[in-house]
């Protein structure tokens, strides 16, 4: 039993001085790494230089990337200008819109105020006795007696050509019967 104490003793002595050992090199590893890394966190990062390979391209990576940070700018300044031109063009064209209706207003104003002129002119010559609207239309461009018998009620517009000279009846009554020769018949 002395003898078996004894070698358990021995084992145990050469074990704990090899776990002691072994520790205190872990710990200054750990210590060394530790320290290494310090060095490194301190260190500054313009102050590494890589290797020439490495470095150019990084010089080239940084090139790239002030190209493409210069395009993006040119792009955003242009996309910004279309924005704005896009502005401009809508408000342009809606006013645009704006002064075509109301041109449109207008034309039609003045159309109808027009043919009420006509209108009213047409009855006038309509209500004058035959004799009398014939001076008139004899005085008269034959184009626009034309277009004033052409308006007109079929008796009092035939009443009107009889007091006409033949020479000018003729005139109107070609011109009449050609106004909508050139109309398109399907």
């Amino acid at each position: 039993m002395l003898v078996a104490g004894l070698l358990i003793s021995s084992a145990v002595v050469r074990l704990s001085d090899d776990a002691g050992r072994a520790l205190a090199r872990t710990e200054v590893g750990m210590t060394e790494s530790m320290a290494v890394a310090d060095a490194r966190a301190d260190a500054d990062p313009a102050s590494c230089t890589p290797a020439p390979d490495v470095a150019a391209l990084l010089e080239a990576f940084r090139t790239r990337e002030d190209r493409i940070e210069r395009q993006e700018a040119q792009l955003a300044d242009r996309m910004q200008a279309l924005a704005v031109a896009d502005a401009t063009i809508e408000k342009k064209l809606a006013a645009l819109t704006t002064a075509e209706e109301e041109l449109r207003a207008t034309i039609a104003l003045a159309d109808a105020a027009a043919e009420d002129d006509l209108s009213r002119l047409t009855a006038v010559y309509e209500s004058m006795k035959p004799k009398e609207a014939a001076a008139l239309f004899e005085q008269m461009d034959p184009e626009f007696a034309a277009g004033f018998l052409g308006r007109m009620d079929p008796a009092a517009a035939a009443g009107v050509m009889a007091g006409l000279q033949p020479a000018t009846a003729y005139t109107v009554s070609v011109i009449l019967a050609g106004r909508n020769a050139n109309v398109p018949r399907n």
